[in-house]
């Protein structure tokens, strides 16, 4: 979505400048984050099924109003406030809720796949977004966004099941249990958990390097590399290729780290993950050029397998240190994410605004992802299912 609020036509038609369409950016990454640990809490209450299809149509609704925005803060109302409520309502809270309730066994790898399927929407997006935004504007590219998210809203409301016990099956790899009551007080217990956790170091570690983590991907990498490339020649249309090839690379690094979480220590495995994303940005500057070259991709391939790759093992630590509240728990430490996400997507325009570049911005990056790296490490063991004291 961020290719849509950074096209060149709109800070070149309306004059608007990359740290206020960067501000914008930020909104919506903060709000996805914020939003997730109330959705999941949500999903307890009124079912899985019912928060997704109202929060498709909300990111529809706020995709299409921005075909008629005339100011800055209308973008920053439609697409970063709107979208950015309902892109949070279903981001990852749900693969983890999904996770938690349909499956005993195979928990990462099933965590990974879902990771997953969001990249698959980029690799199919965002090539087709890029050029209509290209060729005719962001308005053809938001109404498309806005249409298929109403498509989808049929599919899920037929479809979708929010507990195995609605159609008679037991969670994969477990016993048949009945469906628990809708459990109260959504808002309250979103924040009572947080309170709980926010006493225990596990959780400000997971919040840290998922904040780093976010900082490098969508806030950096999403919203900053298309401008960036364009910035040395490189036409848009073929920068945005090279996010699409990101996400090729992106759906079988996740879906392998999946697998790699049911079986290695999941400290270990974001340690490396964060090491070698920070080396990998701190050669990113001196690979940017008008042409794709092979450098470039090897950078592209490299960097895609370790895109989300931190998502299983996040999720399980937060499973782990949490028990039946690591969803919840899992929703702040994504809003974590988010807000460093956003704080990227805004400085990262900003310092491209001041020193007329991004180099800081790429080895900054990478400088911060040494750190997650040890800040992994020293998260301590608990056994599962432990949860959360009274």
């Amino acid at each position: 979505m961020a290719c849509l609020a950074d096209a060149p036509n709109i800070y070149h038609k309306f004059g608007w400048s990359r740290g206020t369409i960067g501000f914008a950016i930020s909104v919506n990454l903060a709000l996805y984050g914020l939003t997730a640990p109330f959705a999941a809490a949500l999903m307890d209450r009124f079912g899985i099924r019912r928060v997704v299809a109202c929060a498709l149509t909300v990111i529809a609704g706020g995709s299409v109003a921005t075909v008629w925005m005339t100011a800055a803060w209308q973008l920053v109302l439609f697409w970063g406030v709107l979208v950015g409520l309902g892109s949070g309502s279903m981001a990852l809270a749900f693969a983890a809720t999904v996770t938690n309730r349909w499956f005993t066994a195979r928990r990462g790898l099933v965590t990974g796949i879902l990771t997953a399927a969001g990249a698959s929407g980029q690799l199919v997006f965002l090539p087709l977004l890029s050029w209509l935004v290209a060729e005719h504007g962001w308005r053809p590219a938001a109404v498309t966004v806005a249409l298929t998210a109403l498509a989808v809203v049929p599919f899920v409301w037929l479809l979708l099941r929010d507990h195995p016990a609605d159609v008679g099956l037991a969670p994969y790899g477990g016993e048949y249990a009945p469906r628990p009551d809708p459990v109260p007080g959504a808002a309250r217990r979103a924040v009572t958990v947080l309170l709980k956790a926010a006493r225990t170091g596990p959780f400000w570690l997971l919040a840290g390097t998922f904040a780093i983590c976010g900082a490098s991907t969508n806030g950096l990498v999403k919203t900053h590399f298309v401008p960036a490339a364009h910035d040395h020649g490189m036409p848009v249309t073929a920068a945005a290729g090279l996010l699409a090839v990101i996400g090729v690379f992106d759906v079988i690094g996740t879906v392998a780290s999946g697998w790699f979480t049911d079986r290695f220590d999941a400290r270990r495995l974001l340690a490396v993950y964060y090491a070698l994303r920070g080396i990998s940005l701190l050669f990113l500057p001196m690979l940017l050029a008008p042409s794709v070259h092979p450098p470039m991709v090897f950078f592209i391939v490299f960097y895609g397998l370790d895109w989300v790759a931190t998502v299983p093992p996040t999720i399980a630590l937060c499973r782990e240190q949490y028990g039946e509240d690591g969803a919840i728990v899992f929703g702040w430490v994504l809003a974590s994410h988010q807000v460093g996400a956003a704080l990227v997507a805004f400085l990262g325009g900003l310092a491209r605004d001041v020193f007329g570049s991004y180099d800081v911005v790429w080895y900054a990056s990478g400088a911060l992802c040494a750190v997650a790296a040890l800040m992994a490490m020293v998260i301590r063991r608990r056994p599962a299912g432990a949860g959360l004291a009274a």
